[in-house]
């Protein structure tokens, strides 16, 4: 692995941060409520982008550089989690599960449509 790999993914963990805000202020912005619309939305378009790299079987470095940097920042594990566990506290029992198997199902059905996809485009 060279500098400038390493170089890529710190610059694209970045832009995948400002990527993830951007649009999560955006969604949450259209979409107000309980429901933390902002990170689904994110999250599931994490899902789809990361499935159709792989499809496409991109290079090693360019998997590092775009799957580890950019999507790593883009996508968020920890919100979800903390967002779940707000929507526990709030007693938001439908919006929790909702959220959490919502987040698992169609994040494994936006990984595969993307994943299949790219090994058509390939």
């Amino acid at each position: 692995m060279t500098v400038l790999v390493w170089l890529g993914v710190g610059l694209f963990g970045a832009l995948g941060a400002l990527s993830r805000f951007f649009l999560g202020a955006v969604v949450t912005a259209r979409r107000p409520g309980a429901f933390p619309a902002g990170t689904f939305v994110v999250n599931l378009t994490g899902c789809f982008v990361l499935g159709l790299l792989t499809g496409l079987s991109l290079s090693s470095n360019l998997m590092l550089v775009i799957g580890t940097g950019f999507l790593g920042g883009y996508t968020t594990f920890s919100t979800w989690m903390v967002e779940s566990q707000r929507l526990a506290e709030d007693g938001e029992q439908t919006l929790l599960y909702a959220y959490l198997f919502g987040s698992m199902v169609a994040g494994l059905g936006f990984a595969a449509l993307g994943w299949l996809l790219g090994e058509l485009a390939a």
